[in-house]
């Protein structure tokens, strides 16, 4: 889980900021300081899902805005991906909607 949650994270970030013709941004860039495995491996260890979630919105909605927002398909899409991972209750109840956000966000880059 904990590598999917950064894969999210990177997905996010990379819309966000990555622009073309400049070199991409990667796991180990500084923008990813606070988004990296090891940083998860501990929130889920603590069992700490809103620690998860927050910091999973703060990417989502830099990436959200990089989408153009809940106006444009691929925002509202990804807002609604979104809504459903802001509902889980447990670490394990984060699963399936980490997995659509993952899918979705290699797909749209």
């Amino acid at each position: 889980m904990e590598t999917s949650l950064e894969t999210v994270a990177l997905f996010s970030l990379k819309l966000a900021y990555e622009e073309e013709g400049l070199s991409p941004i990667l796991r180990d860039d500084m923008v990813m300081g606070d988004y990296q495995k090891d940083v998860f491996e501990l929130l889920v260890k603590r069992g700490d899902v809103e620690a998860i979630q927050f910091k999973m919105n703060e990417c989502l909605n830099l990436a959200l805005d990089a989408l153009g927002g809940v106006e444009k398909p691929l925002g509202r899409e990804l807002r609604k991906l979104s809504s459903e991972l802001a509902q889980a209750r447990s670490v394990e109840q984060l699963g399936q909607p980490l997995l659509a956000l993952k899918g979705y966000l290699r797909d749209i880059l």
